[in-house]
């Protein structure tokens, strides 16, 4: 989630107004849990990297969406300490248990969305030496759940990955392609990505749309953002590579339209 740092106003990770931190709660007298999330993203971004830990603890135990996710990313990614995917699986199913349930449209969906990502990118490949084995079954359970309830964009690309790849399921490139065309209208560039590499080349099912695959790919190669993305400039490349003028042509004409709609 991108911090907007125009804004003289300080937000919290959950978008909440931050200010300056509220003093620690007095002994005997509990902070409240919205009073313990913003103090933990405050103690984050100051650098109390223990303190803000504590802080979003004590939300998390209390079943604060928000507070569970930056833990799970926290560990997942090694920020601020020191990676842990077991504990990052644990926070991440929390959410998932707790709050799968949720009201799509509120602010926090997105957190219990994003929980079921990661969640079945961990089925996908398992954690070492710990119970989560790889489950493709599982992995597909948990992105079809947040593609299908919640919309999430990601949740919709990974589903359809496995649907392309046939890894645990039955490969299907039309089912794949219409999760990538949900996605990819939401700007999702690895949806572009995987569906501009579909239409161009065609697959099972689906006739070849040069055009317009060059169309999705030029905008996730324009959406690509570092060394991991390299995949996407490749297939924009090699495509751009073997399209004819006309076809070269057209994907531009389908571009100009695509960006008066998107506007």
């Amino acid at each position: 989630m991108a911090a907007l740092l125009a804004a003289p106003t300080s937000h919290a990770f959950d978008g909440t107004p931050g200010g300056d931190a509220p003093a620690p709660a007095t002994p005997g007298k509990p902070r409240t849990i919205e009073e313990s999330v913003r103090f933990g993203a405050q103690a984050l971004r100051s650098g109390q990297t223990e303190q803000g830990i504590d802080s979003l603890r004590y939300a998390a135990e209390q079943g604060h969406a928000g507070a569970q996710w930056k833990l799970g990313r926290m560990y997942a990614e090694g920020e601020g300490v020191e990676r842990n995917d077991i504990k990052a699986f644990e926070y991440f199913s929390q959410i998932a248990n707790m709050h799968a349930d949720d009201n799509p449209a509120t602010p926090e969906a997105r957190f219990v969305a994003d929980a079921f990502v990661a969640l079945g990118a961990y089925y996908l490949v398992g954690i070492p030496n710990t119970k989560v084995r790889r489950d493709a079954t599982r992995a597909r359970d948990m992105f079809a759940y947040a593609a299908s309830y919640f919309g999430d964009p990601g949740a919709q690309y990974h589903l359809a990955r496995l649907y392309i790849d046939g890894d645990g399921v039955d490969r299907d490139p039309r089912f794949a392609a219409r999760w990538l065309g949900l996605a990819a209208q939401k700007g999702q560039y690895q949806a572009q990505a995987a569906l501009g590499g579909l239409l161009f080349k065609g697959d099972d099912g689906i006739p070849r749309q040069a055009a317009r695959g060059l169309m999705w790919l030029t905008l996730a190669r324009d959406a690509a953002a570092g060394p991991q993305d390299k995949w996407v400039v490749d297939l924009y490349e090699d495509a751009f590579a073997n399209a004819s003028a006309d076809e070269r042509a057209m994907a531009l004409v389908y571009l100009e339209q695509y960006m008066k709609t998107a506007r």
